[in-house]
């Protein structure tokens, strides 16, 4: 499918592996101006590197207030505006209330929730003004049902699905968008999956998905019609038994 974002600016928050790569190789080829954001400047650079010159590259450290409002301020410095924000960055951690690590809990919750309130927060009165803009959060099928073995990650997925509920009546009457996609298993370094063979042979049984897949729902999403919101769209492996 040839998807088309010509001319645009999309922001893509862990943007240097796994869905967010995916997401900004898949904007990039769409004709969108990207801004790719993420902690490794390395793996940063090479997904810029692939893109090519519409593409910027911006280390960051979302756990960090002041990165991620100076995220939006960099952005709109370099290319004018910002017409789409993917929302993507996220740590999981899985495991036992009585036995995890708070702090941990903290961080992941600093990257899953807050960096994503603040990014909405600070593109969100330029969308107004310019009375057009795509938001995108990167979900989970876990913040549409409390999953045993990974409460936390849960806990913080279903607050970013309040959040999407809540902020898509609020910018509606501006003709702006915001959805989330739900994936279910994606085979990729935050499932601790980087070998080729072990991913092609999930894919096969049915067992998983790639990333590109989930950057495929999500062109989708981007492209409806503009009277078209997809509010939430979960997509899964076929075989995945949740």
């Amino acid at each position: 499918m040839n998807w088309d974002l010509s001319g645009k600016v999309v922001l893509v928050t862990g943007a240097s592996s796994g869905i967010g790569r995916s997401l900004a190789i898949a904007a990039g080829s769409a004709g969108a101006k990207v801004a790719l954001v993420g902690r490794s400047k390395v793996r940063l650079d090479e997904v810029q590197s692939e893109i090519g010159e519409t593409a910027i590259a911006m280390p960051a450290d979302l756990t960090n207030a002041a990165d991620v409002d100076q995220v939006a301020t960099q952005v709109t410095a370099h290319f004018g505006r910002i017409d789409v924000l993917l929302a993507n960055a996220g740590l999981y951690i899985p495991g036992d209330a009585a036995d995890g690590d708070p702090d941990a809990w903290d961080e992941l919750l600093s990257v899953n929730v807050n960096s994503v309130l603040r990014l909405v927060n600070r593109v969100l009165p330029q969308m107004i003004d310019q009375r057009l803009g795509d938001i995108i959060v990167t979900s989970s099928v876990s913040g549409h049902q409390a999953i045993h073995w990974e409460p936390v990650y849960s806990a913080s997925k279903h607050a970013i699905q309040s959040f999407v509920h809540g902020v898509r009546r609020q910018i509606a009457p501006h003709n702006l968008r915001i959805g989330a996609v739900a994936p279910g298993i994606v085979l990729n370094p935050l499932w601790g999956l980087s070998d080729k063979a072990a991913i092609d042979a999930k894919v096969a049984a049915h067992e998983g998905m790639r990333s590109e897949d989930v950057a495929e729902a999500v062109m989708f999403m981007l492209t409806r019609p503009p009277h078209v919101t997809i509010r939430d769209l979960v997509i899964l492996p076929q075989n995945q038994d949740i």
